[in-house]
């Protein structure tokens, strides 16, 4: 499963886009260097039912952004993404690709 592809499911598990689901965990100060990971999962698990791999993805845009490395762009497999972007405003608005 690609990393867009976790994203895209963590929305129709929750009902929240990642931009969302990125806002709440900024209102609770998730986004702080100091909070660690497991905080954050915990969270997302008490909150939305989400397991480690889902919630590691949300983690990641939490902490990182919406860039990932491109190592992951174009290879072949099935973690492959298409761009090191990450799409946080929800599968519907998805952009398709060119």
């Amino acid at each position: 499963m690609s990393f867009q592809a976790y994203l895209d499911k963590v929305e129709e598990k929750t009902g929240l886009t990642p931009r969302q689901l990125v806002q709440r965990a900024q209102e609770r100060g998730y986004d702080s260097p100091e909070v660690k990971a497991g905080e954050i999962l915990e969270w997302l698990k008490s909150e939305y039912g989400l397991g480690r791999g889902h919630g590691m993805a949300v983690v990641h845009v939490i902490k990182k952004g919406p860039t990932i490395d491109s190592k992951h762009v174009g290879s072949t497999g099935s973690h492959r993404d298409g761009s090191t972007t990450l799409w946080l405003d929800g599968a519907a608005t998805k952009p398709t690709p060119q």
